[in-house]
């Protein structure tokens, strides 16, 4: 049903309110959401005008390689697709050597963020990580590493009888430079009962996630979407990460991440909706841009939606398209269908095709 007069008079005035420095609410960021008809562009000129006034017309990238570890792991999350359990024929675990050498082979690619990936190993101690980071920083010096998440840090603790705090001054003292902001997934724990029952609660990775930027590992901030939460369950997130961003500053950068869902226990089970629609990806990045005030980056994920709605999104608030990665097995694992790999090539054809100039960027957002 179309809008009528008032209400998109009323719409254009709460955008030009958050222009002129409004706070949006969480009900109204509610009602930016539900918004289904062509109105959903003013949010979306609104919110890229907004990028444009923050980040210029820059669009960031990071020449970046995932080092997949393993994919044994404890828990059953019904997203996912790429954990298996021991025994399992398609189970596999690097060892050191392997990570070494995938460090070096990551280092003579000019690679400035290696990433960490793995299940939550039924062997892994506090040491385990620890000897991983340290083989890294050892056959890749100098490169920055992204690694682990609040999940695994609490994991760590558990396994080796000590604090999470105790093991983020650990990570960071191995060579850990930021922490991955990952296994947030939806920070509503009626949601996570239903997605994740064995993760830590919402309560637990809010403050691992505050302990994290205390002890001077700033992260990334997430959200999974287009599984079976609300739209109030999805603002209550952002509500949660621009909470966390006005006491420690520590996020870096907001990355939505779409469901894939063909390959996962949720959706087979009958539990999910096929993924977010186009629709809903394009207005989680730009209510996103408007709602988090306090974030200055936003990527769009090209490995959860593919470089057409990529393009959109970079139109739509954000200002980064993520890294090269050259393995990727999470969401591949789930049914993605974009590849492990995005040539920076490609990048500058879609940075070309909207006018603007593409950047190499450090994690820490700093031109290379």
């Amino acid at each position: 049903m179309m809008r009528t007069v008032t209400e998109i008079h009323d719409l254009k005035t709460l955008l030009d309110d958050v222009s002129e420095g409004h706070r949006l609410t969480c009900d109204e960021a509610v009602r930016l959401f539900k918004i289904k008809d062509r109105s959903s562009f003013l949010i979306v000129a609104a919110a890229d005008a907004l990028r444009e006034e923050k980040c210029g017309d820059a669009i960031t990238w990071v020449r970046n390689q995932n080092i997949n570890c393993s994919n044994l792991c404890v828990n059953t999350c019904g997203f996912c697709g790429f954990s298996c359990k021991p025994g399992d024929p398609q189970a596999y675990e690097l060892n050191l050597d392997e990570i070494g050498q995938k460090a070096a082979l990551a280092a003579s690619r000019g690679v400035t963020e290696i990433c960490t990936v793995s299940g939550l190993h039924p062997a892994y101690d506090l040491n385990s990580y620890l000897s991983m980071y340290e083989t890294i920083k050892h056959h890749a010096p100098g490169i920055h590493i992204h690694a682990s998440n609040p999940m695994e840090v609490a994991y760590a603790a558990t396994k080796s009888g000590c604090t999470t705090r105790e093991v983020l001054e650990a990570f960071r003292g191995a060579g850990v430079g930021t922490l991955c902001g990952t296994a947030a997934e939806i920070l509503v724990d009626d949601v996570r009962q239903t997605i994740c029952p064995e993760k830590i609660s919402t309560d637990e990775w809010i403050r691992i996630i505050r302990e994290s930027h205390e002890v001077g590992l700033f992260s990334t901030a997430t959200i999974m979407y287009g599984h079976c939460e609300s739209v109030k369950d999805q603002v209550a997130h952002l509500d949660i990460l621009r909470n966390i961003q006005d006491e420690t500053h520590g996020f870096t950068e907001f990355v939505p991440l779409s469901f894939i869902h063909p390959g996962t226990p949720l959706y087979k089970k009958g539990e999910a909706r096929p993924g977010a629609t186009g629709r809903e990806d394009m207005l989680m990045i730009a209510v996103s841009r408007l709602f988090l005030d306090n974030f200055t980056n936003i990527q769009v994920s090209w490995v959860k939606l593919g470089l057409k709605m990529v393009q959109i999104g970079l139109m739509s608030g954000a200002n980064d398209i993520g890294g090269t990665l050259y393995e990727e097995s999470i969401s591949s694992s789930a049914g993605a269908k974009t590849g492990e790999f995005l040539d920076p090539k490609e990048m500058q054809y879609i940075a070309g095709d909207l006018g603007r100039p593409l950047i190499e960027r450090r994690t820490d957002y700093s031109p290379v």
